[in-house]
C-alpha cells in the first residue's frame, strides 16, 4: 500500500482510491488513473471496456508512451492552477481533475480515452501505428464502442468531481481527528506533569509542617488539615480527568495478577471508614471473611478504586446514622458484590444516566466532576464483568451491583 505525506502530518493513502476508481471505470467505460503531484502514476490505468483493455496491451501507457506523456502534461496543468484540464489524443478526449486537501493539490485524477464520435478505419490505423497495435484489431473494437458525447463526458466529469470531493472531505475529517488526538495526548501529558507535580509537592509540604512544627495553634492545624483535604480532592479530580480521557479513547488498560477479593475489599473499606465514622454510618459486610477464599485474575489496584468509589459515594449520600451493606456472594463462574446504602436514592428518570461522564448528583452534598462511576464501570468491563445500579426512588437508598468472573478452584 503506497502512502505519501502532505505537510508531513496528513498521510494520504492511495489505496483508498483503488476501489472507487475501479467502480467508476467499470460504470462509465472510461480509463481512469491517479497521479501524485510529481507525475507518478499511483493507481491505474483502470479499464472498463473491451477497447480500453486492448489499449492497455499497447505501448500507450508505458513509461515513455504517448498516453503517459499526455497524462503527465495534464497533471502538471491541474497541479499548477488547481483546476480541471482536458486534451485530445487522436480524437479521444482525456481530462484531469485535481485532488485537494484543505485547498492544496495532493494529486490528480486523469480519465477518458473515449471517442466523441465514430472514428474512421484510417484514423484507427494511424493511432495503431503510434502505439504498436495491429490496425485491424483496433478498428474492430472502435467500431463496436459507443462514442461518448461532450454532454455525457461533462456528466462523468461532474460525477467524478463529486466522488473526489466526498473522499477528500473524509480525508480532511480524518486529518482533523488526528490533530485532535495529538492535542488530547498533549493535554494529558500537560495535566499529568503541570498539575499533579505541584499538587504532590504541596501535599508533602503540608504533611511535613503538621509533623515537624511543634505547638502550632489549633486554628493553624485546622487550616492545614483543611488544605490537605482540598489538595487530595484536587489530585483526585486530576486523576479522574486522565482516567476519563483514557476511557473515552480506549486507552485505559489493566494489569492482571492473582488477587484475593478479601484484600481488595479490606483496602477499599479502610480508606472510607474514617469518613463513615464521622457520620455515624455503620458498614456491614457479609461474608465474614470478606471473600478471602475467592480468587480473581484482576488488577487489584483498579478494583480497589472501583469499590472505594462506590463506598465513598454511598457514604456521601447516606445521612448520619445510616447503614451501608456490602454483600458478597459467589455463584457459578462469578462473584457478586452488592453495595447497598440507606441514602438519598436515585430518581427513576436519573437511573439511565448514572454511569455517564460528567454526571453530577444535583442534591445535597454532591461534589467532584461526575466521572467516578463512568470510570468505575469501564474498569469492571475491562475485567469482563458488569456494574449496574438499582434504586426504589428518592429517599429509598441505592444498590450498586458488581459482577466479576472468578478463577476456578
Amino acid at each position: 500500500m503506497i502512502t505519501v505525506n502532505l505537510r508531513a502530518n496528513a498521510p494520504v493513502d492511495w489505496g483508498d482510491w483503488d476501489t472507487p476508481l475501479t467502480q467508476f471505470a467499470q460504470a462509465t467505460g472510461l480509463v481512469t488513473s491517479a497521479f501524485d503531484t510529481e507525475g507518478v502514476r499511483r493507481i491505474g490505468p483502470k479499464t472498463g471496456s473491451r477497447l480500453a483493455s486492448l489499449l492497455e496491451r499497447s505501448s500507450l501507457w508505458t513509461v515513455d508512451g504517448p498516453g503517459t506523456a499526455l497524462e503527465r502534461t495534464l497533471v502538471q496543468l491541474s497541479h499548477a492552477d488547481g483546476k480541471p484540464a482536458a486534451a485530445l489524443f487522436c480524437g479521444m478526449r482525456v481530462c484531469s481533475l485535481p485532488l485537494l486537501l484543505r485547498g492544496e493539490v495532493y494529486g490528480v485524477l486523469v480519465f477518458g480515452w473515449r471517442f466523441a464520435d465514430f472514428s474512421s478505419q484510417l484514423e484507427c490505423e494511424r493511432i495503431a501505428r503510434q502505439i504498436g497495435l495491429p490496425g485491424h484489431l483496433l478498428w474492430g473494437e472502435v467500431r463496436l464502442d459507443a462514442p461518448v458525447s461532450e454532454q455525457r463526458m461533462d456528466t462523468y466529469v461532474a460525477l467524478l468531481g463529486t466522488l473526489s470531493g466526498t473522499l477528500d472531505r473524509q480525508r480532511e475529517t480524518i486529518d482533523d481527528l488526528t490533530r485532535v488526538n495529538r492535542t488530547r495526548d498533549l493535554f494529558l501529558a500537560t495535566v499529568s506533569h503541570e498539575m499533579r507535580t505541584p499538587l504532590s509537592a504541596l501535599s508533602m509540604r503540608i504533611d511535613l509542617m503538621l509533623r515537624t512544627i511543634p505547638d502550632l495553634p489549633p486554628k493553624v492545624v485546622k487550616g492545614l488539615e483543611s488544605m490537605r483535604v482540598h489538595v487530595h480532592q484536587e489530585a483526585g479530580m486530576v486523576d479522574d480527568l486522565i482516567d476519563a480521557a483514557r476511557t473515552l479513547t480506549g486507552q485505559m488498560s489493566i494489569m492482571r495478577s492473582p488477587v484475593k477479593l478479601g484484600q481488595v475489599l479490606r483496602d477499599a473499606i479502610s480508606t472510607v471508614e474514617t469518613f463513615a465514622h464521622t457520620k455515624g454510618i455503620r458498614m456491614l459486610v457479609t461474608l465474614a471473611d470478606y471473600g478471602d477464599h475467592i480468587r480473581l485474575d484482576a488488577d487489584g489496584r483498579r478494583l480497589q478504586q472501583v469499590v472505594w468509589n462506590l463506598l465513598f459515594n454511598a457514604t456521601k449520600f447516606t445521612p448520619e446514622g445510616g447503614i451501608i451493606r456490602i454483600t458478597i456472594a459467589r455463584s457459578e463462574g462469578e462473584v457478586g458484590i452488592d453495595i447497598a446504602d440507606s441514602g438519598q436514592g436515585i430518581e427513576p428518570d436519573d437511573l439511565p444516566h448514572v454511569f455517564g461522564a460528567f454526571t453530577l448528583q444535583q442534591h445535597d452534598n454532591a461534589t467532584g466532576l461526575g466521572l467516578g462511576l463512568f470510570i468505575a464501570r469501564r474498569i469492571v468491563e475491562l475485567h469482563g464483568g458488569t456494574l449496574s445500579v438499582s434504586s426504589a426512588g428518592r429517599g429509598k437508598g441505592a444498590t450498586f451491583a458488581i459482577r466479576l468472573p472468578v478463577v476456578a478452584g
